[in-house]
This record gives C-alpha cells, structure tokens and sequence, in this order.
C-alpha cells in the first residue's frame, strides 16, 4: 500500500478541528482562536514533536510508521474504524480487531481524562496496564513501563517477588489464586495459540506456586472491591475499586476510591500531594 499523503493530511486536520480540549481532559483557557486543538496540544497527545506531526499535515515529511499511526489515532480519540482508516491513509494494514488490541476506545477515554483527581488506569484482559492517571503512578509506580510478558500484572506476580510488597500480606494467598484463575480462564476463552496461553506456559516452567495453583483448575476467582494496598510512604490505605468494561476490546477501567473521612481517603490526599517522587 502507498501512502495517500494528501488524504492524510486532510484526514488528520479535519479530526484535530473537531476535538475540543474538553473533549481530551485539555483546560480551554483563554483567548482560543484554534477551532478544535491545536497542533501542539495534539502532537503532545501523540507523544511526538510538533514539527513531526505538523509536517504530516502539510503533506511532507517521511511515511510515520505504524507504531506512530497507532499513537496519533490514540491521541485523536478515534474510533476502530477511523483508526483503521488512518493506517490504509498512511500505506499500512490495519492492526487485528479484538480482545490482544491495545487501541482505547474513545468513549472510555473521555471518561479517563476527567480523572486526574482520582488514581485509576485501563488495562487489557491480561492485566497489562495501557494508561494511567497521575495519582495512579503515585499509588502503584509506572507500571506502562514494563515489556514483554512482564506487562501483565498476573506474570509479574509470580515472577517477581518484590511487586507484591505493593499488597497487603494477608491477601497474597486470595490474590495468587485470582491471577492463576483468570489466566486459566482467558486462555481457555482464547485458545492455545494466545499469548494468555503463552504466558500460562512460561509460568508453569518458573513458578512452583503458579503450578501448584494450575493444577487445581480453579476458575471464577475474582477480585474483592476493597484492595489493600501498602504504599512505601503513606502506609496502608483500603481502596475500592470500581470497574468499568469495554466489550468490543476487552479493556477495564479501573478507578480506586476511598469513602470521605476515612483514614485512607486523607492519605489520598497526601498522596496526591507527595506524586510520583518515591517510585523516581
């Protein structure tokens, strides 16, 4: 395929021109005369310079490759379609639809640009973590960081020993059953060529406990709607968790809060206060 540089370019213009800064989590501010965003507010979304992304659309510059398609339909809220729309524009194949597909729809964006008040982050059915809010790097670190296998929360869990000090003691053992549980249940729901089913394998081969659990054939633990986490400034704060689904992607936002005037609730805010500087 060939990229078609002024359909791009017209297709990215009229798609910056329709967002809003509200519609990004963005302050309006004043004095705006940009209908829509601006290209830096957009190229800043996309994680790219404003020059890159302005060249795109003035019709110049090389042909982005997918990994930047990808970043810019994420950071211009489109949907499955546009996105794959965008790809073909820009000469590529689209990426596969479905539950391994890591493009966040829009409607749960929206929904995740008004939390930056609150920790929460969306995550794939593997427990690989695609976005987080501030105060969710200050709970729990910048887990978007890790690569390969290790992006699942499940795998680190049995890999990685020093990951579970983020959770209380008393609720390894629950927490152990539950990911050995869901990853049972997602490979089976997958099939033998998922990376569900990879990841169960390289887990069979370096953990005694995950085996141990694998055998049992559990399925259907799921998670408490209060979790304990024990952070390594303020302590131990009870949290819960509400869950929000995506059925088309299989993603989840997660948002965690704490009822007003508990304990946990002001070291919330002190944590919002203290950020992300013990996790640097």
């Amino acid at each position: 395929m060939e990229i078609d540089r002024t359909g791009l370019a017209a297709f990215l213009r009229h798609r910056r021109e329709l967002l809003q800064p509200e519609d990004v989590g963005l302050p309006r501010g004043q004095r705006r005369r940009t209908s829509g965003l601006r290209r830096e507010e957009v190229a800043a979304l996309c994680h790219m310079s404003t020059d890159y992304y302005a060249r795109l659309e003035r019709e110049r510059g090389p042909q982005p490759s997918e990994q930047m398609i990808a970043s810019i339909a994420q950071g211009l809220h489109l949907s499955l379609t546009e996105r794959d729309h965008l790809f073909r524009l820009a000469g590529h194949r689209p990426p596969d639809r479905g539950a391994a597909g890591e493009h966040i729809s829009p409607g749960l964006l929206r929904i995740f640009d008004r939390l930056d008040d609150t920790p929460a982050e969306i995550v794939s059915e593997l427990g690989e973590t695609l976005r987080q809010t501030p105060l969710g790097i200050a709970l729990t670190g910048d887990t978007t960081r890790y690569t390969g296998p290790a992006r699942s929360i499940g795998y680190r869990w049995f890999t990685d020993p020093t990951y579970r000090e983020l959770y209380a003691p008393a609720d390894h053992s629950q927490l152990s059953r539950m990911f050995a549980s869901g990853l049972r249940e997602t490979a089976t729901l997958r099939g033998p060529d998922s990376r569900a089913a990879h990841y169960a394998g390289l887990l069979l081969t370096r953990s005694e406990e995950f085996r141990s659990l694998w055998d049992k054939h559990e399925v259907g633990i799921r998670p408490q709607h209060v979790k304990r986490f024990v952070h390594p400034e303020v302590g131990m704060m009870e949290l819960n968790c509400q869950s929000l689904l995506d059925p088309d992607q299989s993603h989840r936002l997660l948002v965690y809060t704490a009822p007003p005037g508990t304990e946990s609730y002001d070291k919330l805010g002190l944590l919002a206060a203290i950020g992300t500087q013990t996790f640097h």
